[in-house]
């Protein structure tokens, strides 16, 4: 019952019939093969049964996959070769071992400043849902980052840590303090359901808190099962921070509709996972601190007048990434897919995370995310095939309001009393007197905190008394209060690139700070006010990490020192920007960005922002003014 893939045994799969015709693919039911004998050295899976499906009509060596499939499927649910490859004396690990480590929350790097010689680290990245960091967990990565790291932490756009430089050798004993200190890597990469982002601000608020709660059952249902992570990092001992609900229990178990694997280890993603990275956002509605059209699920609860939730709008389809030069990839907003009561929500994601299981190409990674296979079908097609393992019809989308930025930073109420305070965390770095003073802050205070999609980090149950002290102290760090930071600063993001992303082009983290610099400059020269700005974004490669194609003014890395520039992006995160000019070289962003402001200053209407102006302008007419400006003697 299995055929030879490029010398790898292919058990039947019911994600890996992507390329055959659809009426191929239908009806078909699951059954569990006998168990398979695990790789040499793969160690004993849970329960030692396999997942498979019917076989394939069409002979199965003839069905295309990827590398990344062929280990995903022999790695005895992520153990093998990982396993092996830690207790190596190398400072790295293999190729199959590098794929496989994503899913436990780590990228092998290598330090691109250093010539002639590979020099090996690891960066871990935590998986927290919604932001959420308990007190125990903030003083333990502070500590890894100092004992292990390269002394800083980083807050990331999707509301978690990520730790840099950690030695192969310092894995385990990394891992095994994050996971004792309430803390958790799954997840945090590789091809299946990545951190659940939610509002970060603690607001004593139903919507708030329903849409909090959501994001961590969410989470928790799309975990994987097997144990791989547990048995590498803490020698088996799972240990569990909470007790799960039991509605996710449920809804994981729940075959009603064949969703799942029957005695599988992984009852959701069987030994193949995902077919890609997926995403999903959960918010109260008109509340976009998270980019919800960004990601392939987007859930906004919906309450009634009374302000009891009731339900959610459901969006899919949203993704950032794309590849230079190859129009067939692209980034992608959430298309409106439907209504579900409360009591629903679990199940609805579930059946669109298996038609993507199902459906999503596994041949070409590049093509791999739910944007393109919506994209494909048509959002139609795609909602019916869902409602096939939901088991009803979603209902028609409710009315929302308008969406709206919300930073979260500076003094708030919680509504309980208590205070919190968004910082402001430039690039979300958090290093030198910045960290040691926050630890200070966190420890001395038993504060838990949150980290926000826009890479800051929120103070959390804060006591009115202690307000003063703390703002002070914070003050004396160059933690400045939202006031007095320049507006520009306030909403740009950058990701890490260089040097220790292997798919940056060009700087973003390390160069940001001297563009925004130069950006007022250009405000300054052509007369917009210091009060004023615009929502920068800028990453090292298309991959769009920093999410730029929702910027005003976004900069994607497409050479050394050069960058796409795109426009268009609205401050409320609700439009696609579309590329304004390729290869603009780092010295001469300039000569884009002073006649495209001074154009915006003298005629935009009252309140428009700039990505609004771009797009009622135009941008043959904004190309024209460019090339005008560069004609004039003025310029030269």
């Amino acid at each position: 019952m299995s055929a030879a893939v490029g010398g790898a045994e292919f058990h039947g799969l019911r994600g890996a019939s992507a390329q055959l015709p659809r009426s191929r693919m239908l009806g078909r039911q699951l059954r569990v093969a006998p168990p398979a004998a695990a790789p040499a050295g793969g160690g004993a899976s849970s329960g030692g049964i396999r997942a498979v499906s019917t076989p394939l009509k069409k002979d199965a060596s003839e069905v295309k996959r990827s590398k990344v499939e062929i280990i995903k499927e022999k790695s005895n649910f992520l153990r093998y070769p990982l396993n092996e490859e830690l207790v190596s004396d190398a400072p790295n690990i293999n190729e199959s071992a590098v794929q496989l480590i994503k899913f436990h929350g780590s990228y092998q790097q290598t330090d691109r400043d250093v010539r002639g010689q590979k020099n090996y680290s690891f960066m871990l990245r935590t998986k927290n849902p919604c932001g959420k960091v308990p007190n125990q967990l903030y003083l333990a990565m502070d500590t890894l980052a100092d004992e292990f790291g390269i002394g800083t932490l980083r807050l990331t756009t999707r509301q978690t840590f990520q730790l840099h430089g950690v030695l192969k050798k310092n894995l385990k004993t990394v891992l095994s303090t994050v996971i004792k200190n309430m803390g958790s890597t799954l997840g945090a990469c590789g091809d299946l359901n990545r951190n659940v982002l939610a509002p970060a601000a603690p607001y004593v608020r139903k919507d708030i808190l329903f849409a909090q709660e959501t994001a961590e059952n969410i989470a928790a249902l799309l975990t994987p099962q097997s144990g791989a992570y547990y048995d590498l990092w803490v020698d088996g001992e799972k240990i569990m921070s909470a007790e799960e609900p039991p509605e996710v229990t449920k809804a994981r178990n729940d075959n009603s509709h064949g969703t799942n694997f029957p005695d599988s280890p992984e009852p959701i993603y069987g030994t193949q996972y995902l077919p890609r990275k997926f995403k999903i956002a959960v918010t109260a509605a008109g509340d976009n601190s998270i980019d919800i059209l960004t990601n392939d699920i987007g859930v906004v609860v919906v309450s009634d007048d009374a302000g009891e939730p009731v339900g959610f709008n459901i969006y899919v389809g949203g993704g950032m990434g794309r590849t230079h030069r190859v129009e067939t990839t692209f980034p992608r907003l959430a298309d409106p897919l439907g209504y579900v009561p409360k009591e629903d929500i679990l199940y609805a994601i579930k059946a669109i995370v298996v038609t993507q299981r199902e459906n999503g190409r596994r041949d070409d990674r590049k093509y791999s995310r739910m944007k393109y296979l919506i994209d494909r079908w048509g959002i139609d097609k795609f909602r019916a095939e869902a409602e096939k393992y939901y088991g009803k019809k979603f209902e028609s989308f409710r009315p929302l309001p308008e969406w709206q930025f919300n930073s979260y930073l500076g003094w708030q109420e919680q509504g309980d009393g208590k205070l919190f305070y968004g910082v402001h965390v430039d690039n979300g770095r958090v290093g030198g007197q910045a960290k040691k003073t926050l630890r200070e802050i966190i420890e001395k205070y038993n504060l838990d905190v949150s980290i926000t999609p826009n890479q800051n980090l929120i103070l959390c149950g804060i006591d009115q008394a202690w307000r003063e002290p703390i703002t002070k102290a914070l003050a004396q760090a160059g933690l400045l209060e939202p006031n007095d930071v320049d507006p520009l600063n306030l909403t740009a993001m950058a990701c890490p690139a260089l040097p220790l992303c292997p798919l940056a082009q060009t700087e973003a983290e390390r160069g940001i700070l001297s563009i925004l610099k130069r950006i007022r400059a250009v405000f300054d020269k052509v007369g917009i006010k210091d009060s004023e700005s615009v929502v920068v974004r800028i990453t090292g490669c298309p991959n769009g990490c920093a999410r730029p194609y929702m910027a005003e003014l976004g900069f994607v890395g497409d050479g050394p020192k050069s960058y796409q520039i795109w426009l268009g992006g609205t401050p409320n995160q609700s439009t696609l920007a579309e590329t304004f000019m390729n290869k603009v070289k780092l010295d001469d962003i300039e000569k884009v960005l002073e006649p495209l402001f001074s154009y915006w200053n003298s005629t935009r209407q009252e309140g428009e922002s700039f990505g609004s102006f771009t797009n009622r302008t135009g941008f043959d007419k904004l190309k024209e003014v460019v090339d005008k400006w560069a004609a004039s003697p003025s310029a030269a």
